[in-house]
């Protein structure tokens, strides 16, 4: 099951990489995520929870405008898939399964980069404009990714 959900984690890091971190940071401060004494344990300090929340509010706001690259170059989807592994590695902290849901949360991201690209095109296509279709894909990032954190307690 950990691995599931580091795969899952990693595919939200795929639709937005800093929802991710803010959904396991959130997990790790409400004590939903079990990381005391693991080497995540900074995860649940409320600096961390500030931070990765203010960075994902600024990449939900960013993601409407017109300027911003798409998620498969090179920059954006490596970030994704650097999210991705940390966020599958500290659920994996969790039950001491670390390297494995590293794996796993890096193949989640890169699932998710290129599904959320599809989905996200074909609900634009359906709505003759983006920007529902990005509010959707925000709002099954966050739920998502709430959901996945609140399911490793």
């Amino acid at each position: 099951m950990l691995y599931l959900l580091a795969l899952l984690i990693g595919v939200i890091a795929g639709l937005r990489a800093m929802t991710a971190p803010a959904a396991v940071a959130w997990g790790a401060y409400l004590g939903w995520l079990p990381v005391a004494g693991t080497w995540a344990s900074f995860m649940s300090h409320w600096a961390a929870v500030g931070i990765f929340t203010i960075l994902a509010i600024v990449e939900l706001v960013t993601d409407q405008l017109p300027s911003t690259p798409s998620r498969k170059v090179p920059q954006q989807f490596g970030a994704r898939i650097i999210m991705g592994a940390f966020t599958g590695a500290v659920i994996g902290a969790t039950g001491g399964a670390t390297i494995v849901c590293l794996i796993a949360g890096a193949i989640g991201a890169v699932i998710g980069t290129y599904g959320g690209a599809e989905a996200r095109g074909r609900l634009a296509a359906a709505f003759g404009k983006d920007q529902p279709a990005a509010f959707i894909e925000d709002a099954v990032a966050i739920i998502g990714g709430l959901l996945i954190v609140a399911a490793v307690a």
